[in-house]
């Protein structure tokens, strides 16, 4: 049985991020999408985020959210995961990817890291846009689950435009 971990901040899960781990929950015998807490400046706190990627995927059965803290191949040692599933939407992610993929790879061997190309279709949403379009008082409803797209109008009002 392959364990897969699927770790980010997602503050606040994006339609890309649900297309990511519904790819990867048909690759793996379980994934684990791991939050963590980003900083004091997050959107969502930690409990808000693990509920709402919960909600999100609600329908994949072999997914389940957690949160975490500290190294991310410490906490999939503790889960007995031997794969990390990464989303990569560009170029641009490229570097950091690679930087991480390696240092996770000296610490820990065992562990793979594996990549999941974002669909076409999500290959422009980032959270932080996300986060700044709904303050601006634009809709999301396209971009985040419903789930999201309720507790963003929540935090930030209906969309104006």
């Amino acid at each position: 049985m392959t364990v897969a971990v699927y770790p980010g901040g997602f503050d606040p899960v994006t339609n890309g991020h649900l297309d990511i781990v519904s790819r990867a929950a048909a690759l793996f015998d379980d994934v684990i999408v791991a939050v963590y807490q980003r900083g004091k400046n997050d959107l969502f706190s930690l409990d808000e985020r693990v509920a709402m990627f919960s909600e999100a995927a609600h329908a994949l059965p072999n997914v389940r959210v957690e949160s975490f803290e500290g190294l991310i191949v410490t906490y999939a040692r503790t889960v007995e995961a031997t794969v990390l599933v990464r989303g990569m939407r560009a170029v641009t992610d490229f570097e950091a990817e690679f930087d991480m993929a390696l240092m996770n790879k000296k610490m820990a061997p065992e562990i793979e890291s594996v990549y999941l190309i974002t669909s076409l279709n999500h290959l422009f949403i980032s959270a932080s846009r996300i986060r700044e379009i709904a303050a601006l008082g634009q809709p999301v409803d396209d971009l985040v689950p419903a789930n999201v797209a309720r507790a963003l109008y929540d935090r930030f009002g209906e969309p104006t435009g």
